[in-house]
């Protein structure tokens, strides 16, 4: 049973990523052939950081995911907070409210967030489409999994932590910044790590709520697909999941040496 389960597993996680393994191998390849290894080459990794669209893509990409994840963490952990200030009742409301943005359907808030911001742009021009309404839609769909990350830290904290720092004559904004936010540090920053990546990963809405100078690696990758199959895709398209690949490690290896913290300050008070 155990032999047919690691079988079943293996082809699972087969089918999975040996297409990027094929991806990867091939962005090395010499030649522009899919098919058959010529040799080994960096030829187009150069060239890619050569090609101005996609340089001027990388920098739109970064610039949005740096301030829409920074913003939604901000705005996501003050949510979580007051969130966890709620009665029970109200909590669970607003908690299934923030479910429902996750599980929502990317097709459905890039197609709403567009018709806002066009609705908008009648009586305000900074609401053209462009880095504004880009960076607004990636910090509405990032928020909701920047509060899911600080709850469970805010759930773990002492519940009397905050009104004991009020009697020890802190103001409620030393009590935040002084007690709260060293105790929920982790998941405020595995939250913007999410942010982030998610950020970079967007298609979807990017491609509903970006303008014509404003578009992502995404968008330019999927304009290129249309067009023709080049190796420069495969290079950035490895590159990409290089970078988001090492982001994950960051956030596992943050959640795991928590978790050991919290286990060894849990053997430690018996």
């Amino acid at each position: 049973m155990k032999t047919a389960a690691r079988i079943y597993t293996s082809l699972i996680f087969a089918f999975l990523y040996l297409p990027i393994l094929v991806l990867i191998i091939f962005s090395f390849n010499s030649t522009k052939t899919r098919t058959v290894w010529n040799g080994f080459t960096f030829d187009w990794y150069i060239r890619l950081f050569h090609d101005g669209i996609i340089i001027t893509a990388l920098r739109n990409t970064l610039i949005v995911a740096v301030v829409s994840s920074v913003i939604a963490t901000v705005i996501g952990t003050i949510g979580a907070v007051g969130i966890d200030s709620l009665n029970l009742k109200m909590k669970k409301v607003v908690m299934q409210l923030t479910n429902l943005s996750i599980v929502n359907p990317e097709i459905v808030t890039g197609v709403a967030m567009m018709l806002m911001f066009v609705f908008l742009a009648r009586y305000i021009a900074a609401f053209q489409l462009g880095y504004i309404t880009l960076i607004l839609a990636h910090i509405t769909f990032c928020i909701p999994y920047v509060i899911l990350s600080v709850m469970p830290k805010l759930r773990q904290m002492e519940k009397y932590t905050y009104e004991a720092a009020l009697d020890l004559y802190c103001n409620p904004l030393q009590a935040f910044f002084r007690v709260i936010l060293p105790e929920i540090m982790p998941g405020v920053i595995t939250g913007m790590i999410i942010a982030f990546t998610l950020s970079i990963d967007d298609f979807v809405i990017s491609y509903f709520t970006s303008g014509p100078t404003s578009y992502t690696l995404p968008i330019v990758i999927y304009s290129m697909t249309r067009k023709r199959v080049s190796p420069e895709i495969n290079a950035l398209s490895t590159l990409l999941f290089v970078t988001v690949l090492a982001l994950l490690l960051i956030v596992n290896l943050r959640q795991s040496r928590d978790l050991k913290k919290t286990a060894g300050k849990g053997g430690g008070s018996f």
